[in-house]
């Protein structure tokens, strides 16, 4: 891949990789679920491992299933979760989609498959997509802010994690499954996935496949945006794309196997997944990304053990291993592979009532070997080697147990070696970290129907390899990227308070949080230039590329996230149906302490609003949703214009023959609106999506 056309319509315009794209506000209210085809022992809580139903209450927790997951799945993680309360779209156009939680994006958010490991390069670069497809995904569960903790630094920000049941862990009996099939949208989706799960309530089976293609995306107008074709004219003899994002085309496919044996106090499992994908880079028209993933996990749980004296009576443990490789491909020939090899361990410990305290012993060890080779390399091979102890404790402070106070604490230990291997941009080095993080938090059910939380936390996390050793041209960012070989442990105090409410004709939320860092590693401009080979020239000179180093600043994060639902009428059609109005709303300010200046690429406030029609299997929405315009920006960036967009969807809901089906349809932009996210590096060249239709049809048996 070369520098040219990336340096000439998207140059690097901020100093902070700090995406929350806002793109557009998915539907946020909930729905009736699907009927599950497995019997889950409970909800999944990423971020309480006690299993109680104390993280279902808290504020800053969410998740997507059943009928509304499989209404607003999109063609990327990202832009599934997009819309969920401080939830954003980190895109590099149609195809590469990785979650931004409260204005933090890459190390600083940690993604899970079944809340265990899933490697790959996608923290590394805007351009590197997440090996992750929707159309495989049960349930998806979001944790933002301090409620993370007990995943380390790296989830300072927050958690995703999928969940799809490749290891089952309840007992299955007989034989059953699900196929989903979906055509249309703005990139003319072709797309299904097939379940499938048997059993004799002992050994349980689980198997799936996927297959997604998707072609140019369909655009209001031109590609590049107004401002971009003033300033920068095309050469004699090239036309403008219009209609269509060129080079945004994608195929991704795959499937996976697992078994287990199951008990009444536990399980035992294995799986295989893969993943292959092929997909323009979008920055230019003949430069392709062939990405391919294999997972391998072991999984199992046994309860009542009564192990030390009785003190422990639960061990749930998770080991993975996952072959990651990633090409870039320009012209039909490869430049630049990248690997990421690594495994990862985690057990926990439950224990029963120490007084009032029950809580929860762990550690999390783990090894990546990674490796970039092409002479487009920017980052050296390294390998990182880690461990991690952790504690969680629960105790009520109230005799009604009205009032809870939660604490964690996990220590984490980091050594992280690079190679040369040749390259003289490169030398042989090697750090080592230990981070130590802390948390708080306190939730008072005022009544039954109200709950009050607040959240404390101390967070550190190591550099990552690339923020200590990057030396080289940067493609997707269209600059000259160096580390900090010397760079400290990034610091964090977070504070969260949260109110939610539930009654049976309302139910909402609100949550305000503030972060305050002492030493953000930041992506920073240096105001020199240097060539692809690093050599030091005049800035603006003709093969200059902007230098930008990782520095340590202070900086500041706070927000703002609310959403509600409510029962407006009831029997307007019939006697069973109801009107309900969701509204929701978000917004996140950052800014460097030292200078005052704003954080790029944040996202200007974001409001929506749906009207929802609900009479027996029938579902329709109409939702509307505001984006305002962006012009808190640095000095070097430019502004965004606010933008509204227009959707709707219906579903049905039937049976036949036995067979359980949702039928839907969903039209989003009906304005065809030209949109522009203020989070993406491609906003310049990358427009959002036209005016576009989706059907489906999801059949569970």
């Amino acid at each position: 891949m070369t520098i040219r056309s990336i340096r000439r319509l998207t140059p690097l315009a901020a100093a902070w990789p700090i995406l929350f794209s806002s793109s557009s506000f998915a539907q946020a209210a909930d729905t009736p679920p699907a009927a599950p085809t497995v019997q889950l022992r409970g909800i999944v809580v990423t971020g309480n491992p006690l299993g109680s139903d104390l993280m279902d209450l808290v504020p800053a927790v969410s998740s997507l299933e059943g009928d509304e997951l499989a209404v607003r799945r999109g063609s990327t993680l990202g832009d599934t979760v997009d819309g969920l309360p401080g939830v954003a779209n980190g895109s590099f156009g149609p195809n590469v989609g990785r979650p931004v939680i409260r204005g933090l994006d890459g190390d600083r958010i940690r993604i899970l498959q079944n809340g265990g490991i899933s490697l790959d390069a996608s923290a590394l670069s805007y351009d590197h997509a997440v090996p992750i497809d929707p159309l495989v995904v049960d349930r998806v569960e979001v944790v933002r802010g301090p409620a993370a903790l007990l995943y380390g630094g790296n989830a300072m920000g927050g958690v995703v994690n999928v969940i799809n049941n490749r290891i089952p862990k309840e007992p299955v009996r007989g034989m059953h499954g699900a196929v989903d099939a979906r055509a249309g949208g703005a990139d003319a989706e072709r797309g299904g996935s097939v379940m499938v799960e048997g059993g004799n309530g002992e050994l349980a089976v689980h198997a799936d496949a996927f297959d997604r293609e998707t072609s140019d995306l369909h655009i209001p107008g031109y590609a590049r945006s107004a401002r971009l074709r003033a300033a920068e004219p095309l050469d004699a003899g090239e036309t403008e794309a219009q209609g269509r994002l060129p080079n945004s085309s994608a195929r991704q496919y795959g499937g996976a196997l697992g078994i287990s044996r199951t008990w009444a106090d536990g399980y035992l499992g294995a799986s295989y997944s893969g993943y292959r994908s092929n997909y323009g880079t979008v920055a230019e028209e003949d430069v392709r990304i062939d990405m391919k993933q294999d997972n391998f996990a072991l999984e199992g749980e046994a309860r009542g053990l009564g192990l030390a004296g009785g003190l422990f009576h639960t061990v749930r443990g998770k080991l993975g291993y996952s072959d990651y490789e990633h090409k870039e491909i320009e012209g039909g020939e490869t430049g630049t592979v990248f690997r990421n090899r690594g495994w990862e361990g985690r057990v926990e410990a439950q224990h029963g009532p120490l007084g009032l305290w029950t809580g929860v012993l762990g550690a999390e060890v783990g090894q990546k070997r990674f490796s970039a080779l092409g002479e487009e390399a920017f980052v050296p091979s390294t390998d990182t080697d880690t461990a991690a102890l952790f504690v969680f404790e629960e105790r009520p402070l109230n005799a009604s147990g009205s009032l809870k106070l939660d604490l964690g604490a996990r220590a984490d230990h980091s050594a992280i070696s690079a190679s040369a291997a040749g390259n003289s941009r490169f030398r042989d080095a090697s750090r080592s970290f230990t981070a130590g993080s802390a948390s708080a938090g306190l939730l008072y059910k005022l009544d039954e129907a109200r709950t009050l939380t607040g959240n404390l936390a101390y967070t550190e996390r190591a550099p990552t390899f690339y923020e200590l050793y990057a030396n080289g041209p940067h493609v997707a960012t269209g600059a000259y990227e160096q580390g900090d070989p010397d760079a400290a442990k990034e610091k964090a105090v977070s504070l969260d308070i949260g109110l939610k409410v539930r009654r049976e004709a309302y139910q909402g939320s609100v949550s305000a949080y503030y972060s305050r860092f002492s030493n953000y590693l930041a992506l920073a401009a240096t105001g020199a230039a240097r060539d692809e080979d690093g050599n030091a020239v005049a800035p603006g000179s003709g093969d200059a590329l902007p230098e930008y180093r990782y520095l340590g600043v202070p900086a500041r994060l706070y927000g703002l996230e609310a959403q509600g639902r409510a029962t407006v009428a009831r029997g307007l059609l019939a006697s069973a149906d109801k009107l309900d109005v969701a509204l929701r709303a978000d917004t996140v300010r950052g800014s460097n302490r030292d200078t005052g200046e704003p954080l790029p690429r944040l996202a200007p406030w974001r409001a929506g609003s749906s009207l929802i029609y609900g009479s027996g299997p029938w579902d329709a929405r109409l939702n509307v949703d505001y984006v305002a315009r962006q012009s808190r920006v640095p000095a070097n960036d430019t502004p965004t214009a606010g933008y509204v967009l227009l959707g709707a969807s219906l579903s049905y809901r039937f049976r036949w023959n036995g067979l359980s089906s949702l039928a839907y349809v969903r039209a989003d932009n009906l304005t065809d609106k030209e949109a522009r996210s203020a989070t993406s590096i491609l906003r310049d060249i990358a427009p959002l999506g036209g005016r576009s239709v989706k059907v489906g049809l999801r059949t569970s048996f």
